[in-house]
């Protein structure tokens, strides 16, 4: 693991912004694994001013997204699918055709996890995979459980995450139960991995992922077994492992 230290939030998404224009400067064509939530918004605001200034062409970039609530259709505003239009697509030159996303609306869950797993399968892998962190240490929507589940599965979410999405939507009983996820397997076929992590509320997740054992109840520690996986966190999310950096 690669630990890179930022001071706040804003230091987070500006040093993950320029580890992804980075990606997208030395190979232009390249395949970008995506995230949604609150963690790498600041990171896309940031590639959207380097996009602005004429930094980077994203014409040749293909997208594929972590994740996807069943039962949303694209065009909801809550959907995963028209969070990227809001926060990076629609403010960038990407040929939104080339970016994928799970299908909420296929409630057929094998065939939709089969079809998602040829289209991450036909592109090798993401040659960048950016990640957020949950607090249970959820990557994706991989919940802990009993073992690591490999391919694009659809999930039961748990209460905690439920509760975290709550503030998205109306009322708890709105925020949908299930998403399809890529599974950890398919996250970890990635060349480079980048997770990005802020805040107090994210600190025990990192004690328990990066810096204890490796272990399935902790979604995120499987990264450690990446050969190339670098973590970009703030101080607050680093404080209960002060003395071990």
């Amino acid at each position: 693991m690669r630990l890179i230290i930022a001071k706040d939030y804003a230091d987070v998404s500006r040093k993950a912004a320029n580890i992804i224009a980075a990606q997208i400067q030395m190979k232009p064509d390249c395949v970008l694994g995506l995230a949604t939530g609150s963690s790498p918004v600041g990171t896309y605001k940031e590639l959207i001013a380097k996009y602005e200034s004429g930094d980077l062409d994203f014409s040749q970039v293909k997208t594929v997204n972590l994740d996807e609530y069943v039962g949303l259709p694209k065009d909801h505003e809550q959907s995963y699918a028209y969070f990227m239009r809001k926060n990076l697509f629609d403010h960038v030159n990407i040929n939104q055709k080339n970016c994928n996303i799970p299908n909420g609306m296929n409630l057929n869950a094998d065939e939709e996890c089969a079809r998602y797993d040829a289209v991450i399968n036909g592109f090798g892998g993401a040659d960048l995979q950016l990640l957020g962190l949950g607090p249970n240490g959820h990557i994706g929507f991989n919940e802990p459980a009993d073992a690591f589940i490999k391919g694009t599965n659809k999930v039961e979410l748990t209460a905690s995450t439920i509760d975290a999405n709550q503030r998205f939507f109306a009322k708890r009983e709105d925020v949908p139960t299930h998403a399809y996820t890529m599974g950890i397997g398919s996250i970890m076929k990635a060349k480079r991995v980048l997770l990005v992590c802020s805040g107090e509320n994210k600190a025990q997740a990192v004690k328990d992922c990066f810096f204890g054992p490796i272990n399935p109840r902790s979604p995120g520690s499987i990264l450690l077994f990446h050969p190339d996986f670098t973590l970009v966190a703030d101080e607050a999310a680093l404080s209960l492992v002060k003395d071990q950096l």
